[in-house]
């Protein structure tokens, strides 16, 4: 909108205008609606005509034209209805003008009678009307939040659109809204008429349906100071919100900050009008000057809230920090009679009064804002005369000071400033027991815990703070020790009978507070009856020998629960070596007792299963050695030397499956064969022996490795349970000095011929036991004399830290040097083995003669 420069001629006497649905006489003195929606006709001064749908009237007339007495009736209260929203909106336009008029006169250095004529000029020459005009010109002088609410739209605005014209049209009723809302809220006997003036002038063009105005208790209560748009009913249940209930309004307040909510139904805060509207929209924003909360502002949708451009939030914000004012000026907060300068004297006087009658250290704190009026620190008013700094300061020197310049560690870690900062802010009072204060000392962060407690008065915080003495602090550190370690203390005076029980005393004894504590004498009454021997004798030497004592017993209780009990005590003797007194403790030592019983009778299982584990590892390696001995010489076989060493586990719980067997057979073959069956122990050993004897018994068919492996995996799945194992067969046959052979998942064989070492090709062939039916492949070695053919178990070379491929290479390495015989490389190979996993091992040696 665009501002004409301000003459210097007088202009007329202005006429106020109103908002949206109500007449208004305009610039000229024409009626002029301001917004669409009169809802008048032509015919009348403005009454509607109850018009029937159809028939004529008695006169012969058209019903159309026909007017009962119940639609004039309506159309008569309808009229009185407008007319009253005009008034009231005429009275709010007029308080506008008058303070644009005022702003003139002081600008313009003339009467009122001139400033209305100029404002009128400025009007007709800017072709806008005298509200409009008005509003503007406030929001150009005042600068203060409504001005910038509604300068937002001026910067939001394309003026090269499409629709400039309505854009700018929009500006000027959001300004004139806002200044109306004002005007209506400073012309307001109380809270209740600025919350009507805010709903009918600002927020129902927002779409809002109804607001409330919240304020503050000293003690974070809110008390319902207005509303416009909720039921009588409903606004006599929400009268009153104690401290601690969640509502939408107490988070605005508590938080610091405004809250949205699209729906309540997601949530589901309690607020007031929420059952009529469960899923309308609510916004709360806390209404505070100069960093003190003194209410809230909640608004009511009837759908729920889409997301509101910055523009609305700011106008938000403005109406809030306008129920501030009106908050602060009410007779809620202020009296009548007393200014905001005289209630804030009043309450420094009383809280000064307060702090000089307290015990404790204590400092009266006032707010001090900037020139935005945001709050920046807090003047320490007075101090009282028991106030200790923990930095060792005197008392003037801390008087008068801010408080973050007297302790700048307050807006550190301990979030001390931060807690007056909200103390003051919502008024909700702050307790807090062993919080640690820091302050600098010639640069030096000194800490000390104290008791903090800090309230609200009126516009002044009173901050108190118990600091915690060594003493204090030695006998917490004692209580809280007792109270872990389940020792209670106590003294005994030989002279008066005298007996002084801690608290844990009693818990532990099982008897009230207020019981009276049992003597020593009398123990063994409160003890279990196998136990007075022990106590007797505690007794005896305590009294008697005057020497410090203990005893252990089963205390028993008169709940009927048994405690294990440790007792202390030690004689306190005068001068003479009289008895003055005998003082000691109790600790309840039956958590220790039953871990020791449990202990005990774990140690003896543990030594039966031990004991059971070894004899049945003694029985499993005394039957593998049996069938398998570690070493067995030489085999009478036709042209052919073989050799056989067995290394049993490293440790007798490892005992595994690992077997070998070669045999000459009836045809004067040599059957050669070396296994692994998977697992340790008895279960192992058994498997193998079976696997090894029905390899023999197979073997005198004459049938070949593959054809033996085929029906040894039948055995292994069917007739035992479920055992898998490896294997790999060979047969030899000295004529023809060729071996025949055939693997069951096993490790190849090695050959060394000629110089050369190296694994014989690998043949297909799966472990035994894993399917009902397997078949497997057989390959023909062919050997020379000097050959020496090598078997083994995967216990010779099986490494964790390295590939298997490293261990065979290793293998092959040792297997290949030369020795004098068949069994110094046996040897040999056992040696120099690399395997670290402690398994069993089997080598078979086969040299060609």
């Amino acid at each position: 909108m665009k501002t004409p420069q301000l003459p210097d001629e007088p202009a007329p006497e202005p006429v106020a205008t109103a908002p949206t649905g109500a007449h208004v006489p305009g610039p000229a003195g024409d009626p002029r609606p301001v917004g669409p929606g009169t809802g008048t006709s032509s015919t009348g001064a403005g009454e509607p005509a109850a018009v029937p749908s159809g028939g004529t009237s008695a006169a012969g007339e058209p019903a159309e034209v026909r007017v009962t007495s119940v639609g004039r009736l309506a159309a008569t209260v309808e009229r009185l209805r407008r007319e009253v929203r005009a008034a009231h909106a005429a009275a709010d336009g007029r308080a506008l003008i008058e303070l644009a008029k005022g702003v003139l006169v002081e600008r313009l250095r003339c009467g009122p009678a001139e400033a209305g004529r100029q404002l009128a000029d400025l009007a007709e020459q800017a072709g806008v009307s005298r509200l409009e005009l008005a509003a503007d010109i406030i929001n150009r002088t005042a600068r203060d939040r409504l001005s910038e609410a509604a300068s937002e739209f001026v910067s939001a605005t394309d003026p090269a659109g499409d629709d400039a014209a309505d854009e700018a049209a929009d500006e000027a009723a959001a300004a004139v809204r806002l200044r109306t809302a004002e005007s209506g809220a400073l012309a307001a006997g109380d809270t209740q008429a600025v919350a009507q003036s805010l709903l009918e002038h600002a927020l129902a063009p927002l779409g809002a349906t109804a607001v409330a105005i919240w304020a503050a208790g000293p003690d974070a209560s809110l008390t319902l100071a207005g509303h416009a748009g909720f039921p009588a009913e409903e606004a006599t249940r929400w009268r009153y919100v104690p401290p601690g209930v969640a509502t939408v309004a107490r988070r605005a307040l508590t938080e610091r900050r405004a809250v949205r909510y699209t729906s309540l139904a997601e949530p589901g805060v309690p607020s007031i009008g929420a059952a009529a509207v469960p899923e309308g929209g609510r916004v709360a924003v806390p209404a505070g000057t100069g960093g003190r909360i003194l209410g809230v502002l909640e608004m009511c949708w009837p759908e729920p809230l889409a997301p509101q451009p910055p523009q609305i939030e700011r106008q938000i914000e403005a109406l809030a920090e306008l129920c501030a004012h009106t908050l602060e000026a009410g007779p809620a907060v202020l009296p009548a009679a007393a200014g905001p300068a005289d209630a804030v004297q009043r309450d420094v006087a009383e809280l000064v009064d307060l702090a000089d009658g307290l015990h404790d250290p204590a400092l009266v704190l006032l707010p001090q804002l900037d020139r935005s009026g945001q709050l920046t620190d807090f003047r320490i008013h007075h101090v009282n005369g028991h106030f200790i700094d923990p930095a060792g300061r005197a008392r003037g020197a801390i008087g008068g000071a801010l408080f973050l310049e007297a302790y700048p560690m307050a807006a550190g870690k301990s979030e001390l400033f931060e807690t007056i900062e909200r103390v003051y802010a919502t008024g909700e009072p702050f307790r807090a027991r062993r919080m640690t204060l820091t302050a600098l000392v010639d640069q030096v962060a000194l800490e000390a815990v104290a008791d903090i407690s800090a309230s609200r008065q009126g516009g002044a915080v009173l901050l108190i703070w118990r600091t915690e003495d060594e003493s204090g602090r030695l006998a917490s550190l004692l209580q809280h020790a007792q109270r872990l370690g389940r020792i209670g203390g106590f003294e005994e005076h030989a002279v008066t009978g005298q007996i002084t029980w801690n608290e844990q005393m009693h818990l532990l004894h099982g008897l009230p507070p207020t019981a009276a504590p049992v003597p020593l004498e009398r123990l063994p009454a409160h003890a279990h009856p196998d136990d007075a021997v022990a106590i007797n004798r505690f007794l005896r030497t305590l009294f008697q020998h005057r020497r410090a004592a203990s005893t252990a017993f089963r205390l028993m209780r008169p709940d009927g629960v048994t405690r294990h009990v440790r007792v202390i005590a030690e004689p306190v003797l005068d001068a003479d070596s009289r008895l003055l007194k005998v003082r000691g403790a109790y600790q309840d030592i039956s958590a220790q007792h039953w871990t020791e019983v449990a202990l005990a009778a774990t140690r003896d299982r543990l030594a039966h299963t031990e004991q059971e584990a070894a004899e049945r590892n003694r029985l499993t390696l005394q039957l593998q050695h049996a069938i398998m001995p570690p070493a067995r010489g030489p085999l009478d076989a036709p042209g052919l030397r073989v050799g056989v060493r067995y290394r049993p586990a490293g440790e007798e719980q490892l005992v595994g499956g690992d077997w070998y067997d070669a045999f000459v057979l009836p045809s004067k073959r040599v059957l050669v064969c070396v296994g692994d069956v998977a697992g340790h122990g008895i279960e192992a050993a058994t498997s193998m022996i079976v696997l090894r004897n029905a390899l023999r018994g197979l073997a005198v068919t004459g049938a070949g490795p593959a054809q033996l492996l085929s029906w040894l995996n039948i055995v292994a799945h069917h007739l035992t349970e479920r055992v898998t194992a490896t294997a790999v067969c060979g047969l030899y046959d000295p004529e023809r000095r060729v071996l025949r052979w055939a693997r069951a998942g096993h490790l190849p064989p090695v050959l060394v011929s000629g110089g050369r070492t190296d694994t014989l090709p690998l043949i297909r062939g799966i472990l035994l036991g894993a399917l009902p039916e397997a078949e497997y492949e057989e390959a023909e070695a062919q050997l020379s004399a000097g050959d020496t053919l090598l078997m083994y178990t995967d216990g010779l070379v099986e490494r964790r830290d390295s590939s298997l491929q490293d261990s065979l290479t290793h293998l092959l390495g040792t297997a290949g040097e030369s020795t004098a015989s068949l069994e110094q490389r046996l040897d040999r190979l056992l040696a120099h083995s690399r395997a670290d996993t402690d398994d069993d091992t089997c080598v078979v040696g086969l040299q060609v003669e």
